[in-house]
């Protein structure tokens, strides 16, 4: 077996098996029967006003991201709605943040964009919401008299690699000399050119950032995009008849958003559970009740993403394919003549 596969097969594995174990620690002592009541009884009207605001957040997390990629050339918002919408159901739904891919090659496709500067945009996305979750969280614990211990000790080791990923951010572009004379010296002639190339773009992924005003606008956006994911969360709870304060709910985004970088099943599974009641049991939340918000919280997400994500995966494969005629070839021959 190649490394690759076995890489593969490790993480997935280690997926599994964190899920199984967070899994058994945080749905132990649940009442079932009132985690089903929980959810019965929440009231239609505010679900929808919740669907709607996590539809306003996908969209504002394109527009963001949009900021980014015009910095290259103009990208259409429509364009990079439905990229991010596509992208945000595979993150979900796939292993290994295949979302990642799924919504470059959108915007690559569409756009013009070289994969490896769309790609680099999107990664340095996450990082900039890295920095935030770390702020955030500080920023919370600081406003609150019950501080879960292991998110206090997990922000510590993440402030380390946000101030890290600044850093880099910032001085990347100034030592790109360093790749190109380790391409030059490593890699045999005939993939330097390409090599050389892809390097390039992922720099002027990075300059991106680099405009003060496009910055100011990229920050700004992203304040308001996880102050929405807090109004989504009080929103749901207050659903279910749940009391979240607002800075509990930013505590959770950011347990939830920095939990998320471990190795995880699709959809998070075990890793939402056990930040849930790690986070919201402290302020008088039972075990239970932050189960059924839990489960309500994702089975939105997941309304949200997963349609507007299979109208964006939808629109694609008929944009790529749907003008593409039909015609049935009769013999070999036929089929080859047509492939030249």
């Amino acid at each position: 077996m190649r490394s690759p596969a076995r890489w593969k097969a490790a993480s997935t594995l280690a997926a599994f098996g964190l899920a199984a174990v967070l899994l058994y620690f945080s749905l132990r002592g649940i009442d079932w029967r009132g985690v089903w009541k929980l959810l019965g009884d929440a009231k239609p009207g505010k679900l929808a006003i919740a669907c709607a605001i996590a539809t306003f957040g996908l969209f504002l997390r394109a527009a963001r991201w949009r900021i980014l990629l015009c910095a290259e050339r103009p990208v259409r918002m429509y364009d990079a709605f439905w990229a991010t919408c596509a992208g945000y159901f595979g993150n979900n739904f796939l292993p290994a943040r295949a979302g990642e891919l799924i919504r470059t090659y959108i915007i690559h496709t569409n756009s013009g964009l070289s994969t490896a500067y769309v790609l680099t945009t999107a990664l340095a996305e996450r990082f900039a919401d890295a920095i935030t979750l770390v702020t955030i969280s500080a920023v919370a614990l600081l406003t609150l008299p019950e501080q879960p211990d292991w998110l206090v000790h997990a922000s510590k080791p993440f402030a380390i690699l946000g101030i890290c990923g600044i850093l880099g951010l910032a001085l990347a572009p100034r030592f790109s000399y360093i790749g190109d004379g380790l391409i030059d010296r490593l890699l045999p002639r005939p993939v330097r050119e390409k090599m050389h190339s892809i390097l390039d773009h992922v720099i002027r992924g990075i300059r991106a950032f680099h405009d003060v005003r496009r910055l100011a606008g990229f920050g700004a956006m992203t304040l308001v995009i996880w102050s929405n994911d807090a109004l989504f969360t009080v929103i749901v709870a207050r659903a279910v008849d749940l009391k979240i304060e607002v800075p509990v709910a930013f505590l959770l985004l950011a347990g939830l958003g920095l939990a998320s970088a471990l190795p995880s099943t699709p959809g998070y599974v075990g890793i939402y559970q056990f930040v849930a009641v790690s986070v919201l049991v402290p302020f008088g939340i039972s075990r239970t009740d932050a189960i059924g918000y839990i489960v309500l919280s994702q089975a939105l997400q997941y309304l949200v993403v997963g349609s507007l994500g299979a109208v964006g995966f939808w629109k694609v494969r008929k944009k790529s394919f749907g003008n593409i005629p039909y015609q049935p070839l009769r013999d070999p021959e036929q089929s080859l003549s047509h492939l030249s």
